[in-house]
């Protein structure tokens, strides 16, 4: 249905052997944020303008999850299994408890953290979880610049920082600041380098589009440098597989890049990419959030574990 996958590193072409893009299903305006949920082996995802979560599952095909969200954008799950949001309309991460082992859109939602020095939060954007329970996430203004993806208010909060959240001492340190508008997020397979892309090319001209590494160093970011410039589009959001290749969104295409930062291959979608996740009962399959529509791909390799 797209153009074939674009191999510039013969080490890619094992992974990419026989695979074809598909497309599950469409109607969002925007989509965002997928997570899977490995019970029902389905995804979650947000459609962000339209203010609503939407859901994909072989079985039963599209639906629609949860309407009036607080327009979510990224997701994951905390050590419990329990469902975390980037709420951009309430500036905050919030959570869904799992019950009886599942996560149900009935479950009332729970605070996690709203503030930082007694102040709101911009709008929290994309989130992962540590093995060791910490949860990190981007808080860039995208939320409350406008009423599209959020409400638009004014920004408390004087730089757009990486937080960690330790559930442990309910603290909230900030990472870094070092970042002009940090956006996806993703740990290395042994957790040591946090990457952290930087979407500033989306609010101002000459502004980045590229994806930068950190070290990890307890509650903080250090040493950090740059990875790849990503062209053409943003990288709104990305994942790695266990070998720590970098799969991130751009315009027309997920493209996969080594640990270094090396392009080794493109993986073309018909619409622009917002955003990705690993799924199925084998991690090896690429679900795709782009634009309208969910699109998943069967790759030979596998995302890293999820708590």
């Amino acid at each position: 249905m797209a153009r074939d996958i674009e191999v510039f590193d013969e080490r890619l072409r094992p992974v990419v052997q026989g695979a074809r893009l598909e497309k599950l299903c469409s109607g969002a305006l925007w989509s965002e944020g997928p997570v899977w949920l490995r019970e029902d082996d389905a995804v979650l995802w947000s459609d962000i303008p339209n203010n609503r979560m939407l859901r994909w599952s072989a079985a039963g095909g599209l639906s629609v999850w949860r309407e009036r969200v607080e327009y979510t954008n990224g997701h994951a799950l905390d050590l419990n299994g329990d469902l975390l949001h980037c709420s951009h309309g309430l500036r905050a991460i919030m959570r869904t408890p799992r019950r009886e082992g599942r996560i149900l859109a009935e479950t009332p939602d729970e605070l996690v953290v709203n503030r930082y020095q007694g102040k709101r939060l911009n709008s929290p954007n994309d989130i992962v979880v540590k093995r060791d329970g910490t949860v990190w996430f981007t808080d860039p203004p995208y939320g409350i610049l406008s009423e599209r993806e959020g409400h638009k208010a004014p920004r408390e909060q004087l730089a757009n920082h990486v937080f960690c959240f330790d559930p442990r001492t309910g603290t909230l340190h900030a990472a870094t600041d070092a970042v002009e508008e940090p956006n996806g997020l993703a740990f290395s397979p042994d957790e040591s380098v946090l990457y952290v892309s930087d979407t500033s090319a989306a609010l101002r001209q000459g502004g980045h589009h590229r994806i930068v590494a950190f070290d990890v160093s307890g509650h903080i970011l250090v040493n950090m440098r740059l990875v790849a410039s990503i062209s053409p589009g943003l990288p709104d959001g990305f994942r790695l597989d266990r070998q720590g290749w970098i799969y991130t969104s751009s315009e027309d295409a997920v493209q996969v890049l080594s640990p270094e930062g090396a392009l080794l291959g493109r993986i073309p979608v018909p619409e622009k990419v917002g955003n990705l996740t690993f799924g199925g009962p084998g991690r090896n399959q690429l679900y795709i959030v782009a634009s309208t529509s969910l699109y998943r791909i069967i790759l030979n390799t596998q995302g890293i574990q999820q708590p």
